[in-house]
């Protein structure tokens, strides 16, 4: 009989780092607001270039981003694409806190993939007439105009502060003494929890000088209510079905027999416009129970919530971009595959 309580400690200090990592993405986004709509303007390859590496960034900020400049013309089709074959979702920030090294090498794959995937998807748009959006009005996007991140002045509000600020600080406070007791996550001082620890004092920081909008915009109705509690869902069942699996079947051995197919249906899975399907996936590889090939080629299908604002406008050319993903991530994928990886 297994614990269940092993797998929720271990799906929480993941879901408190995703938090982490989430948040100081959104912090630099907002700070350098702007600068992406500058530097994208230009030929097609610089084009793949932006496109590429914003989805390669964690998390869908930088899919969404995409699929804004799509809609109004910026970029072309091969460039969405291209955004999208580079997108992990919000598994990126899991896949960072499990396996950081493979992490990083993944996301630069994605990010040079994505620029040959953009490339052949614009010579293939050419020849079939597919016809990239010129000037579209997207759904709304929440875009505020005045928007900033840092107003230190908030202090001085003390101790008339928010709820929601005092309930995020408490928070934040008691996991921050918590794992610098060593009562949640490692119990010595490794890197984990050395990085952990001063991610949360930073955290911290940026909480208490935010101004109102941005804590309840971009952290409580973004962040924590569309994007955490899915995520730790998502990590506490994918951990269930593989302990399962272990105990109760040999998963390992169904997996390696059957590892042709695992890999069908991790791209297949890709297809789901949604962050945590793919989440199997990342901790089966995390468990060494299948290879790198089935890890980059759903990596390569899915985009997380990437493709949602796009699909709520144009259904058509969503379909082909998922088309074209799942087409090449089974031709790089099988490739790797058929040379051990």
């Amino acid at each position: 009989m297994f614990e269940i309580l092993p797998i929720i400690g271990h799906a929480v200090m993941i879901t408190i780092f995703v938090f982490t990592m989430m948040l100081l993405v959104d912090y630099i986004n907002v700070l350098t607001k702007g600068k992406m709509q500058k530097a994208v303007k230009g030929g097609r390859m610089r084009q793949y270039f932006v496109a590429s590496f914003l989805g390669s960034t964690p998390g869908c900020l930088g899919a969404f981003m995409n699929v804004s400049f799509y809609v109004h013309g910026l970029i072309s089709f091969g460039a969405i694409v291209g955004g999208m074959i580079a997108t992990s979702g919000d598994e990126a920030f899991v896949m960072l806190a499990l396996f950081p090294r493979d992490a990083l090498f993944l996301f630069g794959l994605l990010f040079a993939l994505g620029i040959v995937g953009a490339r052949l998807a614009d010579k293939a748009a050419s020849l079939l007439g597919i016809v990239s959006c010129s000037e579209c009005k997207l759904q709304k996007v929440h875009m505020h105009k005045e928007c900033h991140c840092f107003e230190p002045a908030i202090l001085k509000k003390f101790p008339r502060l928010s709820i929601s600020r005092y309930i995020t600080l408490i928070f934040l406070f008691a996991v921050t003494v918590l794992i610098g007791l060593g009562t949640i996550g490692p119990q010595v001082w490794n890197w984990q929890r050395i990085i952990l620890f001063s991610l949360l004092i930073l955290v911290t920081f940026i909480v208490s000088t935010v101004p109102d909008h941005y804590l309840k915009e971009h952290i409580w109705n973004h962040i924590i209510k569309k994007h955490l509690w899915q995520v730790f869902l998502w990590t506490f069942f994918a951990l269930l079905f593989i302990e399962v699996g272990f105990q109760y079947w040999n998963l390992e051995g169904f997996v390696a027999g059957n590892i042709g197919w695992i890999l069908l249906i991790s791209a297949l899975v890709g297809l789901i416009p949604e962050s945590g399907p793919h989440m199997v996936f990342v901790m089966m590889y995390a468990s060494g129970l299948v290879p790198f090939s089935v890890l980059l080629t759903s990596s390569i299908v899915q985009d997380g919530h990437g493709m949602l604002p796009l699909l709520s406008y144009t259904v058509k050319d969503s379909i082909l971009i998922k088309i074209f993903n799942l087409a090449f991530a089974l031709v790089v994928g099988l490739s790797l595959f058929m040379l051990g990886l």
